[in-house]
């Protein structure tokens, strides 16, 4: 009787893709989620999400400003689903675990949604006569690279490509470029304004909207929110500080900065 040969060592060890899971920050865990429950509710055909949902710029009012806070979680089928939220999972993650859960709630259902957004309404309406609508959490992904640009940019201005140096915050838009060639139907204006809004948060400019550290405090002492939210990130259990730091350099296998914002994207328009 023949041996029956080996099956071949999967690409990923799916113990530790596991624990990686368990791991997941509240946040990121209802924005993952939302994201499902979204797609799940896309399957049926009496009403039509991505229409409701989506950010259409002639559609924006004031009995539809919620389109600029759904859009992010609305997406057009499971593959673009499933490469936006594995784009978008460790960005989110290292984010949450960086600067506290009651500030990436601030942030990312605020001006990192809203933002993004009114810039596109205002180039794609005023500026270019179009009507195009835009869904998917690639605008997260984007606007995360664009802020990690700069930080990296601080430390380390340019990369070489042979014999000519390259500004490190130019990465996010060569990105933006090569996806909306390889990727149909994707939204380069769309992924320009979250790099530039990426660029703010990298730059600080956004820190306004981030609510005083006081207060947040006194919010989780009040509800205490650490004893009853589980994998709830503490303002005072942040791991790198409010707005991050500088880069240092390591020794050995020990990591520096986190990459925190590089990814990719699907498409973020129809």
């Amino acid at each position: 009787m023949a041996t029956p040969a080996a099956l071949p060592p999967l690409p990923f060890n799916p113990s530790r893709v596991r624990s990686y899971v368990l791991r997941l920050p509240l946040f990121t865990r209802l924005v993952l989620l939302a994201i499902l429950v979204f797609w799940l509710l896309e399957l049926q055909t009496v009403w039509s999400v991505v229409q409701w949902g989506s950010v259409i710029p002639d559609e924006i009012g004031f009995g539809s400003m919620y389109r600029l806070n759904t859009y992010p979680f609305i997406h057009l089928g499971f593959f673009h689903t499933f490469l936006n939220v594995l784009a978008l999972t460790p960005l989110l993650e290292r984010f949450e675990a960086e600067h506290g859960t009651l500030t990436a709630v601030a942030l990312f259902i605020g001006p990192l949604s809203t933002l993004p957004a009114g810039a596109y309404i205002l180039i794609e309406k005023f500026v270019l006569h179009r009507n195009t609508a835009v869904v998917g959490s690639s605008i997260w992904v984007f606007l995360l690279l664009g802020s990690e640009a700069i930080r990296t940019f601080k430390s380390n201005p340019y990369f070489s490509l042979g014999t000519t140096k390259i500004p490190t915050w130019t990465s996010p838009l060569f990105a933006c470029a090569l996806v909306s060639i390889l990727v149909p139907n994707t939204s380069f204006l769309g992924h320009l304004c979250a790099i530039l809004v990426g660029y703010l948060l990298g730059l600080g400019f956004l820190k306004i909207f981030v609510p005083p550290e006081k207060v947040l405090r006194w919010i989780e002492g009040k509800l205490n929110l650490l004893g009853r939210l589980p994998h709830y990130v503490s303002v005072d259990q942040k791991t790198y500080g409010r707005y991050g730091v500088l880069p240092t350099t390591t020794t050995g296998g020990e990591r520096g900065t986190p990459m925190s914002f590089l990814g990719s994207s699907q498409r973020l328009g129809p």
